[in-house]
């Protein structure tokens, strides 16, 4: 499969994420940019998770029906296209990080699929009706992880 290329201004791959993303510090989402998105995808589809959760993985943003000429999102905004749909703290959008306080630093996965065509998804789908629609129509994804802990 091929490769998206991911990442964001706001910090490095597997840096910690400034205290303005996190759902004490600000709640906004960071910008990200991306690049190498084949030219056969028809729609694009971004998740950010937290596997360290208690209840892992722990969805903070779904952001589907992203158009495939998008190639990025601005610092608390949505990609062009895109529809955001309820996070894992019960709101729709994103939702900063916000471990409990003393644990090792969590991480969050900023994943972007490309697919060969648009999803088939319920009315109000969750991750895992999203992860489930995404087997066989992914053609390529890009992933970056930005840490927070409190």
């Amino acid at each position: 499969m091929a490769g998206i290329m991911l990442r964001s201004t706001a910090f490095n791959d597997h840096d910690m994420l400034p205290s303005r993303f996190s759902r004490e510090g600000g709640n906004v989402s960071p910008p990200l940019e991306w690049s190498q998105v084949p030219e056969s995808a028809t729609e694009l589809v971004l998740f950010v998770e937290d596997p360290d959760a208690g209840k892992a993985p722990f969805l903070h943003w779904l952001v589907t029906g992203i158009a495939p000429s998008a190639a990025g999102a601005p610092e608390g905004g949505v990609p062009l296209g895109g529809r955001e749909w309820p996070n894992d703290f019960g709101t729709t959008g994103w939702g900063g990080p916000h471990p409990p306080q003393g644990d090792d630093p969590h991480r969050y996965f900023f994943r972007l699929y490309a697919l060969d065509r648009p999803l088939d998804l319920p009315d109000t789908p969750r991750a895992a009706d999203v992860h489930r629609a995404l087997v066989q129509r992914d053609i390529a994804s890009g992933t970056m992880v930005g840490t927070f802990s409190r």
